[in-house]
């Protein structure tokens, strides 16, 4: 059996003008920028992207690089160093940790020496994720708990330390990794179902609590997107995932990640507390 897996009126004639005593923007009131014709969207922001190593998280680290971000990649994954050496000799910036999403001491230790390196710390990028596919009654207590360790309480962990020093600098941008598997559930997956409806119900708690301070919290809901797990599925099942898709193709990481670009950018500085789900219209 094959599991899927994928988070105003106009202005009158009568209406007041601001005059010269209007209050000016604060930090927490940031205005919108206008990028100049050759200036890059991520230009000196550090960005940390969790699970950076492969699939759309690679797609993630190379785009925000190229677009002039310093990227802390922190994976387990020892692919990771060669993604980051690949930035680095094409002209970007990029740094490799192998460190666990749920170790708690070891996250903490992390963001803070990125703090200190670099003096802040813009775009945390909760990418990390795994699967333990089985059906409901089938499904071990360790399959469902090791779920919801790294995809959620790994979100939580990473989360909780950088907010710490997004807060002190009166701005961040903060997007998670949930699926639309978490609006819609799949057959053989409660437990990554759950941990991905528990991502989005997170980044709208944040925008809340985060707001005040110029910080944004957002999630991306993939649809099925081309990976190396996606590359060994059968071809006849592949075909059936393709017909079921409105726009009849799966989407290839670039296209998740150009959804994670725009939300950690300047652009989207009035947007937060959405999921925007990337799937080809499977999710209408």
């Amino acid at each position: 059996m094959i599991f899927i897996t994928a988070n105003s009126q106009q202005p009158t004639a009568n209406s007041q003008q601001p005059t010269a005593n209007s209050q000016q923007p604060t930090a927490n009131n940031q205005q919108p920028t206008t990028k100049t014709k050759n200036q890059m969207r991520l230009e000196n922001k550090v960005a940390v992207v969790t699970g950076g190593s492969r699939g759309i998280g690679q797609a993630i680290s190379e785009l925000f690089a190229k677009e002039g971000a310093t990227v802390i990649i922190v994976d387990l994954l020892p692919e990771g160093q060669e993604v980051a050496d690949g930035i680095n000799a094409n002209g970007g910036k990029a740094e490799f940790h192998s460190v666990s999403v749920t170790d708690k001491a070891a996250i903490e230790t992390l963001f803070a020496s990125i703090n200190e390196k670099h003096g802040k710390l813009d775009i945390l990028i909760n990418n990390a994720g795994i699967t333990r596919d089985r059906t409901l009654e089938k499904m071990s207590e360790a399959e469902f708990d090791s779920v919801v360790e790294v995809n959620l309480k790994g979100v939580f962990l990473c989360t909780q330390a950088a907010a710490v020093y997004m807060r002190a600098n009166k701005y961040g941008r903060i997007v998670s990794a949930a699926s639309n598997v978490g609006l819609r559930g799949n057959f053989g997956q409660t437990n990554y179902a759950a941990t991905k409806a528990g991502v989005i119900a997170m980044a709208k708690t944040w925008t809340m609590e985060l707001g005040k301070y110029g910080i944004t919290a957002n999630a991306i809901a993939p649809g099925f997107t081309m990976t190396n797990m996606v590359n060994k599925i059968p071809k006849e099942h592949f075909a059936a995932i393709e017909a079921s898709i409105p726009l009849k193709t799966v989407a290839q990481p670039i296209d998740i990640a150009y959804g994670y670009l725009y939300l950690a950018s300047d652009e989207a500085r009035f947007v937060s507390g959405i999921c925007l789900t990337i799937d080809g219209g499977t999710s209408r």
